[in-house]
């Protein structure tokens, strides 16, 4: 369903009178917070006499809650130039709480003119954006002859789109487009392009589903900028070429019929993501989590491996990073095992604290996994590379991150058998999520666990003694963890891995480090507990870490 534009706000032209409001732009290219984006859009939208602003006494609590549900690079996006464009966004994820009318989608006209001034070609940096309910509107909005950006990542981190950009130019050139007068420059050509908005229930395979939607219909992704709310819903914005007119109408009309072609598969049930039981195939069926290698832009790289390299790149405008096999004769069936296992685990899992997957390359010779780039980097090399000593809130606070995540992946049925601080990656606001699902497996996949599964020094006794285990392990691995965490160093960093896990066969475990909580002590001897039935579940953890947190911060706050 469209949702119709907000009305425009009244004109400002750059240069004229004075303000105590920061300048225009976009949010991240004016260095403001998140915080303060939030304040902003509510100051301007009150400034600019928005009915729901003067007339909802509780429109504050609104503008706060919606801020809220959207992580923080939402607040970076936003254009302040276009405060109203948060109205829409509510308004959309708003519609988007009724079954009968997902996904919500909205199209509007963006227009990327190329100019000619003094002799000289311009590639334009500034999209301007024209919504559909503004064409229907009187004269009064196309005399002021307003450009309202909408800002999306900047262009240099966009090569791929500058690159298409150009190609463009030099079509429009041969193709003769129509010359039109704009702001006192001549327009050589332009190149419709549109920006569809759309939500519905958040799910793994979303993403996909409307790329492959947006395709099928001719259009080609220049950006997409892909949000999840808390509650469980998407806000997906996406920059397209390929529509043959500048006209919304049609272009809404084509969606329309390609949604419902879908058979109500993006309307999505509820906002969970539970996880059917199944026995896994050793190769994983990709369907819509195939990614298109043409998309899809090596950038430096970040690690390597016994098996491949990890590589910091983009993917329809999103950072990603990007897990390539090495392309070898010698791939060996135990690594395409791990591909085929952690593409089946991932496709299957979405929760904040576990990292989020794109999707997957399975042609031969070249496997890739593409999942959310994580700029915090690993929280091995923040101990240990960066030489950081956390405070006891950082401490907690990561701690029940990784809980979080483990117990998700607990309810699921997912054993993850490598939990260690170098698969625990951070964001740029750093929450910690599990990653590197190669060697995890479902509880009821069947069969027997492989023995000595994961990294020595973390790994479990059962598991170094070729027992029969379970979850339980995972709960040890976390000790190790927590203890790492309390310590910043390498867990029995004195011995050579096999020297570790024979001691850990005999009872033994890291040090006790001085001055340790003793509530974070006792909770530690109890996950690393020799038989698993003493150890406490993730989320028996979870409760018992953020009770301890909150009298933490009580007890500052009485100090």
């Amino acid at each position: 369903m469209e949702m119709p534009a907000p009305a425009p706000a009244d004109t400002v032209e750059e240069g004229v009178g004075e303000s105590s409001s920061p300048p225009r732009g976009a949010a991240g290219a004016l260095g403001l917070s998140p915080f303060d984006v939030k304040n902003e859009v509510y100051n301007r939208l009150v400034e600019d006499g928005r009915d729901e602003a003067v007339s909802d006494p509780g429109f504050r609590d609104l503008i706060d809650a919606h801020f809220a549900r959207l992580p923080p690079r939402y607040a970076v996006d936003v254009d302040m130039d276009r405060v109203e464009d948060v109205l829409l966004h509510q308004r959309i994820l708003a519609e988007a709480r009724d079954p009968e009318k997902r996904p919500v989608f909205h199209v509007r006209v963006v227009k990327c003119p190329w100019t000619k001034e003094d002799g000289h070609e311009d590639l334009q940096q500034s999209i301007k954006v024209l919504s559909t309910s503004q064409t229907e509107t009187d004269g009064d909005f196309s005399s002021h002859n307003r450009d309202c950006g909408v800002h999306f990542e900047p262009c240099s981190k966009l090569e791929d789109l500058n690159l298409d950009m150009r190609r463009n130019f030099e079509d429009a050139k041969e193709k003769r487009y129509p010359i039109e007068s704009s702001s006192g420059r001549q327009i050589v050509s332009k190149v419709p392009v549109h920006e569809i908005i759309f939500s519905t229930i958040d799910k793994p395979k979303l993403l996909s589903q409307f790329s492959a939607l947006l395709s099928n219909i001719g259009l080609n992704i220049r950006e997409a900028h892909v949000f999840s709310t808390t509650d469980g819903y998407s806000l997906d914005i996406f920059v397209v070429d390929g529509w043959h007119t500048e006209e919304a109408d049609e272009l809404h009309k084509a969606l329309e019929i390609a949604v419902a072609e879908c058979d109500g598969s993006l309307s999505g049930t509820s906002p969970s993501h539970s996880i059917s039981e199944k026995e896994l195939p050793l190769q994983p069926q990709l369907g819509e989590w195939a990614i298109d290698r043409r998309l899809l832009r090596m950038g430096e790289k970040i690690a390597c491996g016994a098996f491949g390299e990890l590589y910091h790149g983009t993917y329809l405008g999103q950072d990603v990073a990007i897990k390539l096999l090495r392309p070898s004769e010698q791939l060996n069936q135990n690594a395409e095992a791990e591909f085929a296992q952690e593409v089946t685990v991932l496709r299957e899992v979405l929760h904040r604290n576990v990292v989020r997957f794109v999707g997957a390359c399975a042609k031969l010779p070249q496997l890739c996994i593409v999942t959310e780039y994580m700029a915090g980097g690993s929280l091995h090399d923040f101990l240990h590379m960066q030489h950081n000593v956390l405070e006891l809130k950082t401490l907690l606070k990561f701690a029940i991150d990784v809980s979080k995540g483990m117990d998700y992946l607990h309810q699921n049925n997912i054993i993850h058998r490598d939990l260690k601080t170098a698969n625990l990656l951070m964001d740029e606001n750093q929450v910690v999520k599990v990653a590197d699902f190669g060697v995890a497996r479902f509880q009821n996949q069947g069969g027997e666990m492989t023995a000595e599964t994961g990294t020595y020094r973390w790994m479990a006794p059962e598991v170094i003694n070729h027992q029969p285990y379970d979850q339980r392990a995972d709960v040890f691995s976390f000790a190790i963890v927590l203890w790492e965490l309390a310590t910043s160093k390498i867990p029995y960093e004195t011995m050579t891995p096999l020297q570790a896990a024979v001691g850990v066969r005999q009872g033994m475990r890291p040090d006790i480090p001085e001055n340790i909580h003793p509530k974070l002590l006792h909770l530690m001897q109890r996950c690393w507990a020799a038989d698993p039935d003493d150890r406490p579940s993730f989320a028996d953890i979870t409760i018992e870490l953020e009770k301890f947190l909150q009298e933490i911060q009580e007890a500052q706050q009485d100090r």
